[in-house]
């Protein structure tokens, strides 16, 4: 019997009727593999978009595609080639009974990387603040408008079912015209609510003109800022002076863009001085913006969809009974898994592959540059290496089927044994503990990494699915090489020690040890190294009402790469919030009669004029304060074990994850993938 009834039934955009409920949000596919100078997508783009089709996604919405014409791709570089070449989407995504919208962008205003981009009024750069970006003048809005409604003529004779706006949300530039404390403007552009709308509301008449009124548009749509000024935002439960769209504000330009003619409202929340609400890392709540699109649901007639960390079916079920949404929004859990829809159908969640909110894959790789073709990376995966590859990069059958030992049961071990076991290889999987996971299972162990519980709950059943050979408390000797024609060594890392005085008493701990038992009941907190897992630690602790203090060696802390800006300023901002203390350039010489002992270094570093920043210098100068310190906790990275790999090692002998080099799961799966696909 069908689960999520509500979920599962159609409904209508304008006269355009959707096949159920669930909605592919707009995220990132711009390289120049997956998508062609004139906005349109090659076929390896389409095909991603295709393969969601193809796995139950009712209404796909691309990725942004810029409107202005030049060097980025846009609609108005070729609008003829355009029309031609995107009929391949059109025609995958209707194969599969799907609808799919293009997202037309306006682009960035403040918020592109670029301080010469117009904005509505001369603004702050959101990336360089001491530049602002400049005013845009009305010839500028009146060229918008104008490629606004050529661009949707061009999807519309594509075939394409309707096009989505970009956007009056995450404070891009349409955005940025519709909130008072950005819109400086004094002409009709500016000034009263209905002219900071203006601009919105002539781009949807612009193409209900050209396209005809039954063509339909969507907008996306930010309901709250969370914005509490440039720069700042607001996390989660803090009281705050909205600077941004307050709720009330909201409901009225809900009204007034459908009154324009908007037929659909695409929402979450945030700006790009809020990024963490649009893009909403792990440590944000689940469904964590339901509550305020309920609100705008009540004031409006055309659908609305919800997104945000909202991948739970059976509350998306009971959101669309009770009315207070129409379709359940997604973006990272489809690139995760794209054949979630048809799982949530057949009510085979644990069968899910979950997204884990760590942008790696996704919208930290769409900024990334890949320097041997000067170009942006793929859009893709931390976790499924396959996205944005669906037809290069798929588990085949191996020409030869081999007997292969996987030593290590973590993620980078598991993942090399199911791609191997799909393959048709014959795979023992040795687990020298009682448990599959590895150094992931203190990783998961934050009560806020519920996600990461359910990705090794869907490893370990893909073992037992796949026919793999769990081999637990046993430990791989070499000479069980012989026995063999493949060996993966994914035997992990171990955490880095330190000498420092004191360092031997018992209240100094290893970050492991900690995440594992959970169990720190002191109140003055010690994080030693702030890379990701001890900041992570702190703001964990200091949520709980510790005094903590979090000491890195290096001036930055979080020096992750790959680390999304959205990640990072969540992190950044959630420490300021429950009150972390962080020295920089600091280290503990000692830990003595229950303090850390810190040692503190300061240089002349300059002002963002490159000038003097305090009035009297210092040069190199050291101070050294005594920190209260109930526990220490020393979290300062790993090294690779490679006891078993240098004892056996051959040219079918394989290093994996952490063992070949500490990193993150994305490298750990995808070293993985690789090579079990090849063997």
């Amino acid at each position: 019997m069908e689960k999520y009834n509500h979920l599962f039934s159609p409904v209508k955009i304008g006269k355009v009727e959707i096949p159920n409920r669930i909605a592919l949000l707009p995220m990132g596919v711009f390289s120049p593999r997956l998508m062609n100078h004139d906005g349109s997508y090659t076929k390896d783009g389409a095909d991603y978009y295709i393969e969601r089709a193809k796995g139950g996604t009712g209404l796909i919405i691309t990725g942004l595609v810029p409107l202005p014409k030049g060097g980025l791709p846009s609609i108005l570089n070729n609008p003829e080639s355009y029309v031609k070449n995107q009929k391949y989407l059109a025609d995958g995504v209707h194969k599969y009974g799907s609808k799919v919208f293009i997202m037309i962008s306006a682009l960035s205003g403040r918020s592109s990387t670029n301080p010469n981009d117009p904005a509505p009024s001369s603004l702050p750069n959101v990336w360089d603040p001491t530049k602002n970006n400049p005013e845009m003048t009305k010839e500028d809005i009146e060229d918008y408008i104008r490629g606004f409604a050529i661009g949707a003529k061009a999807a519309k004779d594509a075939g394409i079912d309707g096009v989505e706006i970009h956007a009056v949300h995450e404070g891009y530039l349409l955005d940025q015209f519709t909130i008072a404390n950005f819109n400086h403007r004094t002409d009709e552009y500016g000034g009263s609510l209905e002219n900071r709308l203006r601009f919105p509301c002539e781009i949807v008449k612009a193409i209900k003109k050209e396209c005809g009124e039954d063509f339909p548009v969507s907008v996306r749509y930010s309901v709250k800022s969370y914005t509490k000024g440039f720069n700042r935002g607001a996390v989660p439960g803090e009281e705050f002076e909205e600077f941004g769209r307050d709720l009330e504000e909201s409901k009225k330009v809900a009204k007034i863009l459908e009154e324009a003619g908007y037929d659909m409202l695409d929402c979450d929340n945030g700006t790009y001085d809020a990024w963490y609400w649009p893009h909403p890392p792990v440590y944000m709540p689940k469904a964590l913006n339901l509550k305020d699109v309920a609100e705008i649901k009540k004031v409006v007639n055309i659908p609305v969809i919800c997104g945000g960390r909202f991948d739970n079916p059976e509350l998306a079920d009971e959101a669309i009974a009770d009315g207070r949404i129409d379709m359940m929004g997604m973006g990272r859990p489809l690139l995760a898994d794209p054949e979630l829809g048809r799982k949530f159908k057949e009510g085979r969640e644990e069968d899910v592959r979950p997204c884990i909110s760590c942008h790696f894959g996704c919208l930290a790789r769409i900024f990334q540059i890949d320097y041997e073709k000067m170009a942006t990376k793929d859009i893709s995966c931390a976790l499924n290496p396959r996205c944005g590859m669906e037809n290069h990069y798929n588990i085949t059958p191996a020409e030869t089927k081999k007997k292969i030992a996987v030593v290590g049961g973590g993620i980078a071990g598991m993942e090399a044994a199911r791609v191997a076991a799909l393959r048709g290889h014959d795979v023992d999987l040795y687990e020298k503990t009682d448990t599959l996971g590895g150094v992931f299972v203190a990783a998961a162990a934050f009560d806020f990494k519920d996600d990461d519980r359910r990705l090794l709950d869907w490893y370990r059943k893909q073992m037992k699915d796949t026919g793999v050979n769990v081999l637990l408390n046993t430990e791989f000797k070499p000479e069980n090489r012989s026995a063999y024609d493949e060996v993966f060594v994914a035997t992990g890392a171990k955490e880095r020690k330190l000498n420092t005085p004191g360092f031997d008493s018992e209240k100094v701990r290893y970050a492991v040890d900690v995440l594992q038992n959970q169990n720190i009941k002191d109140q003055n907190v010690v994080i030693v190294g702030g890379g990701l897992t001890g900041c992570e630690l702190a703001y964990d602790l200091a949520r709980k009402n510790k005094k903590v203090t979090l000491v890195e060696t290096m001036p930055t802390i979080l020096n992750v790469e790959g680390l999304s800006a959205a990640n990072y300023n969540c992190l950044m901002d959630l420490m300021e919030y429950y009150k972390v203390d962080i020295l920089k350039s600091s280290q503990v010489l000692c830990y003595e009669n229950g303090e850390a002992v810190v040692e503190t270094t300061t240089t002349n570093v300059p002002n963002s004029n490159g000038r003097a920043l305090v009035m009297s210098l210092q040069g190199v100068h050291k101070t050294v304060k005594r920190i209260p310190a109930d526990t220490v906790i020393v979290s300062v990275g790993y090294t690779s074990d490679q006891e078993l790999y240098n004892a056996i090692k051959d040219e079918h002998v394989h290093l994996l994850g952490d063992a070949d080099h500490p990193g993150n799961l994305m490298t750990a799966i995808w070293g993985a993938y690789t090579t079990a696909l090849n063997i």
